[in-house]
């Protein structure tokens, strides 16, 4: 096949892919999403995390760096 015929080919198929696409779309509306689900919100306590992790991995450190020294 040459490659000029194998381009026309190829233009064709991506048109008759479009249509096929476009075929498929549905012209109503999706679902409405489902209510989240319920829960304890961890928004609220994110710096109270971030704080606990710090302090802990200070401590952490510290305790490493006297092992290593000693």
């Amino acid at each position: 096949m040459k490659i000029q015929n194998r381009k026309y080919v190829a233009s064709i198929l991506f048109v008759l892919i479009s249509f096929v696409c476009n075929g498929q779309v549905d012209g109503t509306p999706p679902p409405p999403a489902p209510p989240p689900p319920p829960g304890l919100p961890i928004d609220d306590f994110a710096p109270y995390f971030l704080v606990i992790a710090l302090i802990s991995g200070i401590i952490l450190r510290i305790k490493l760096s006297k092992k290593l020294q000693s």
